[in-house]
Order: structure tokens, then sequence, then C-alpha cells
């Protein structure tokens, strides 16, 4: 029955695309993040979906939409270099049967956070592919903070829809991710039109948001506690009472210590030191290792250029309690450890160019995000109000997301590449409504969206179509 529903919902999307082909678009966004044909077990994989989302999306932007608006913007250039040099560094790849299949799935991400803002030229379609995004990943969390509630938490034995340790089903990159929706979450409770912000919505938004923070305890993710601390200073920007907020988090943080499972606490203990912590130990030898290696290879090594590590430290271990404790070092050698980092990910695979266009695509669009928080904030006109409140919410994704990679390789995570296409696309957007402003002939007024598919200013077409 699972794969039988999981199979109708994809046609369900695939026919509803054949009236508006953007529909399609949203396809891939879901069958990209939740990998249904790895739920399922028969329908969902007897036929590619992931591909023909893919391609339906191109055919039918190249069909249907008008081309009119559509403007090839800086950090698309960043991310079609990026690409190149990515596919530049494969050829010389001392692992090319490893590299060629993390190249098969890092190609289509990039690809689709190119093409991703070609096709949002309206705010009805930005904020249908966000909410598609959010919905979507939110299968996943709720999932597992159910699990976590019930009791079926813990470090590596959190299991989600699938037992597959890759993209969002991946606990680190989960508890990330889930951290980094929360402002997007809120900002749905503020400016959505698709389902109004009404009771509803609210209550459905803060029980998804309690999901969220339950991630990083069900999944025991060090990153995680970090990302929960880093949108806690971030919401400091924003709210009126700081003093208030911070007492009310004190209180709340408090009043979860007993539910806390005491694994929680231990493994969270290792944060503040590495040296008896072995997976810590080995980030530290492995970075140390790469950046060795791209000072002999400045040009990178290409894909899972990890594979070629090796390297031997010293890993204290403590016998005994109390006053009785003895400290003996083991010598533990260790080789083909991943990166567990996106920035030495993108250093050892893609050397200091790579690097260099990874983070400049990277910190452009948080400036691109406060340009827009810094410009649109002061308006009240109709339809001037939702600009800034989403630029900041795709900010703080942002910033959480550069957080958790500091200690995740996921340099080129599918929905981090989502998110940036997201941000291309509000970017430009606000550009056009901006630019008939810098002619000085007046700003143009965008007429909020009315219903799931009405016209929008920004095209003579149906907003959806």
């Amino acid at each position: 029955m699972l794969d039988a529903a999981l199979f109708l919902f994809v046609l369900v999307f695939f026919a509803l695309g054949i009236k508006r082909p953007f529909v399609w678009v949203l396809a891939y966004l879901y069958i990209d993040i939740l990998a249904p044909q790895k739920i399922g077990w028969a329908l969902t994989q007897i036929f590619p979906l992931s591909l023909i989302a893919f391609c339906a999306a191109f055919l039918g932007w190249i069909l249907t939409d008008s081309k009119k608006d559509v403007k090839f913007s800086f950090r698309q250039g960043l991310l079609l270099v990026f690409l190149l040099w990515c596919f530049f560094t494969l050829q010389f790849s001392p692992f090319p049967v490893e590299a060629a299949l993390k190249w098969d799935w890092v190609w289509k991400a990039m690809v689709f956070a190119i093409f991703l803002p070609f096709t949002i030229m309206t705010r009805l379609r930005l904020e249908a592919a966000l909410l598609v995004m959010v919905l979507t990943a939110a299968a996943i969390i709720i999932s597992a903070s159910m699990k976590t509630a019930l009791g079926g938490g813990g470090y590596e034995s959190l299991y989600f829809f699938v037992n597959d340790n890759s993209g969002l089903y991946e606990s680190s990159t989960l508890a990330t991710i889930a951290i980094g929706l929360i402002p997007l979450i809120l900002w749905f409770t503020r400016h959505g039109t698709i389902f109004k912000p009404d009771w509803r919505v609210k209550i459905f938004a803060y029980c998804l948001i309690f999901a969220c923070l339950l991630i990083p305890i069900g999944t025991e993710a060090r990153t995680g506690l970090v990302c929960i601390a880093v949108i806690a200073v971030l919401a400091l920007r924003d709210v009126k009472r700081r003093a208030m907020f911070i007492l009310a988090g004190g209180l709340l943080g408090i009043m979860a210590l007993p539910f806390i499972p005491q694994s929680y606490y231990e493994r969270m203990a290792t944060i503040g030191s590495h040296d008896g912590d072995e997976s810590a130990s080995t980030r530290l030898a492995v970075w140390e290792w790469t950046i060795e290696y791209a000072a002999e290879n400045p040009s990178g090594g290409g894909f899972d250029i990890y594979r070629a590590n090796s390297f031997t430290y010293r890993l204290p271990t403590r016998t005994g309690e109390g006053n009785t404790v003895s400290v003996e070092y083991d010598t533990v050698t260790d080789e083909a450890r991943a990166f567990h980092s996106a920035y030495f990910e993108v250093l050892g695979e893609q050397g200091f160019f790579g690097l260099g266009i990874w983070l400049w695509l990277q910190l452009l669009g948080l400036w691109h995000m406060e340009r827009i928080r810094r410009r649109w904030r002061g308006r009240t006109g109709e339809g001037m109000q939702w600009q800034a409140p989403l630029a900041t919410a795709l900010q703080y994704a942002h910033i959480i997301y550069l957080v958790g990679a500091t200690f995740q390789g996921i340099a080129y995570q599918a929905f981090i590449m989502m998110l940036i296409g997201l941000q291309i696309a509000l970017h430009v957007y606000c550009k056009r409504l901006d630019s008939p402003r810098k002619r000085g002939i007046g700003a143009r007024v965008e007429r909020p969206a009315a219903t799931g598919d009405g016209p929008d200013v920004a095209s003579p077409r149906p907003a959806l179509r």
C-alpha cells in the first residue's frame, strides 16, 4: 500500500503539470528531497522518477514559460564556473569509479540550482517552491521527531523512512536542515498566501518547529546543538524584548532537561574537547592532511580524494574513576576517512580555486539577502512587506547551513543548492520590481495572489503555468 500510495502521489504531481508545467518543477523538488524511489520497493523503483521530473521541468519551461524577464545572474555564473571546474578536476581523479558516482548527483544538483531561478518569476511560484521544500523535509522531520518523543532516538539508531546515509537521511545533515528551516516556517506564519496564516496554519507551524528542535536530540548530532545556539543568537537581531527572549529561552531549556536522555548529555559533553573522542581526533587529522594535500596539489584531487588519506595520531584512553583515573595514549592509524567538513571537502577535491568560487557563492548570497532586507524592510506599499522577512529567513537558513557545514561534508548537498536557487530567484525578482524605481517611473506594485494560481504583475501568464 505504501509503495502504491507514493507512486500515485507522484503521478498526480505529473498529471497536474500537464495544465500547469511549473508543477513539474515542484515535483522534482519533492522527489529529490524525499526520494520516494528509495522508500518504495516496486512501482517507485521501476521508473526513473527523478530523471522524468528533471526532464519534464526543463521541457515545461522551454515550451510554455515566457522568457521576457529571464536574467542570468552573477551567482548563476559562479555556479556554472564551479560546475565546470568540478568536471575538470573529475578528469584527473585517482578514484574514477567513486568520483563518477558522486559526480552523477552533484551535477544534477548544481544544474537544477542554476535552472530554478529561470522558472520563478512571481511571488506565487517562489512561495510554492519554498512550501514544497519545507513540507517535504517536514515529512522526514515529523516522522523522526515522533520516534524521538516515543523514546526511539539515539546516535546512529534513529531510523528514518529509509536506511540510507545520504541526502537528508544522514542524521547530522537532517539536524542542520531542520534547524535551518525554522526561520522559513516562521515566515509562512506571517506572510504565506497559499495557506493563509490563520490559527490552523500557526498551530501546525509551531508544532513543526518543535519537531525540528527534537531532531538534534533524537539524532544526538552535536552539530544540531551548535545550530540551535546559532539560531538563538540570530533571533536576538529581530526580537524587540531581548532580555525577555533570553529568559524565556533559558526557562524552556531548563524545563526540557528532565526529558533528555543521558546518552545525549554524554555525547554533547565531547563538544568542548577533542582529546578523548576518536571521531573529533580523526576529523582534525583529516583536516591537517587535506591542507598538506592542497599545498602539494593546488588544483585539488577531484571527488572522493579523501580515499587517498592515511595518517597516525595518538588517542588518550582514560580508565578508572574519581581520583584513580589513569590516561594511556594509544597510537591509532587510519586511512580513507571522509572530510567531515564542507570547507575541507571543497579544498581537497577542488583545490584553492574551487574553494574560492564556492566561498564567493556562499558569501555573495548572504550579502544579497542583507541588501534586500535593508532596502525593503521600511516599505509599506501593497505587496511590498514580505520580501525583507523572506530575505532574512533565507539568510538565517544559509548561515545555519554554513555553521553546520563546518562539521559535515555537505558542500554539494541538493537541498542547499535549491536554497541557493531560491535566493537567486528572490534577488532577481526584487531587482526587477526595483527597476522602474531606478528609471524614475515609480515603483510597480505587486498584487498579492488571491488564489492558488492567480495572475501576477510580473508575468502576463497564470502564475503557475
